[in-house]
């Protein structure tokens, strides 16, 4: 389960998305949770589907590597649909006992549902088509005009980006902690809340402890290598824009405008 998670991931490829230049992918991805948040109907989420899927065919991401990382949100997802289904009020169309079914916390759950499905598929994307280094280029270019309110873009571009690639690491280190302890005998499954989070003690300190000597592994290694911050840096491979980004770019404007207009339809 641990290893369906997808965000922070990099799947190498050489496709239209893979070319697009890292700043304008943000943009788009910030443009798509724009966009599920303005929608108020299901037109309004078909728009947005219709754009995450674009973005899928192009990519040329494999489909089962991008909706794998749905799995570990399949528990959310049926808690989202379950209280929606129960707690908003409306027209009744199932009992169950004290509760009911309304036709209104339908329509709620999926909309919920379908928000939470389509920002994970966009968050995925962005990570699976761009690389850690480019990544951090862009997040540092967007960040580069607050530099005169004292924002440190560099430094907090690679604090988001560091962050972002050892979310698998952290995970793949989990799991095999999780392994080798219930070898020994751990149980994680069994038992009421309070004893699964007691039973979580053997798992959380060598994971904190792993994380730590990863960290302190990281900094030695950027200082062996003269890493100073940002300043005086220079680059292999210098951001500029082409054609295809701002056809991208253009393409999510109108994604956002069309999703507006879509409320009063």
């Amino acid at each position: 389960m641990l290893k369906d998670i997808t965000i922070g991931q990099y799947f190498p490829g050489d496709s239209m998305v893979h070319r697009l230049d890292p700043r304008i992918k943000i943009v788009l991805t910030f443009v798509l949770i724009i966009s599920l948040f303005i929608a108020s109907n299901f037109k309004g989420y078909g728009i947005c589907a219709l754009f995450v899927l674009v973005q899928l065919v192009l990519s040329r991401v494999p489909v089962k590597h991008v909706f794998k990382g749905l799995r570990p949100l399949l528990i959310i997802l049926l808690l989202t649909i379950f209280i929606n289904m129960l707690m908003v009020e409306g027209k009744v169309i199932y009992s169950l006992g004290p509760f009911g079914i309304t036709r209104e916390g339908l329509m709620q759950a999926g909309r919920m549902a379908t928000r939470l499905i389509l920002l994970v598929m966009g968050a995925s994307l962005l990570t699976l088509t761009t690389s850690p280094i480019a990544l951090t280029d862009g997040i540092e270019k967007l960040l580069n005009p607050f530099r005169r309110l004292g924002l440190p873009a560099h430094e907090l571009a690679m604090m988001m980006t560091i962050a972002l690639r050892f979310i698998p690491t952290l995970l793949d280190e989990t799991d095999r902690i999780m392994k080798a302890q219930m070898a020994r005998g751990a149980d994680f499954e069994s038992g009421n809340l309070l004893r699964r989070a007691k039973n979580l003690v053997p798992l959380l300190v060598p994971l904190f402890i792993s994380a730590f000597r990863r960290a302190d592994e990281l900094a030695l290694a950027m200082e062996s290598r003269c890493y100073r911050g940002g300043e005086g840096r220079t680059r292999l491979k210098v951001l500029r824009m082409a054609g295809m980004d701002y056809f991208a770019l253009t393409l999510g404007g109108l994604v956002l405008v069309t999703t507006i207009v879509s409320r009063g339809w």
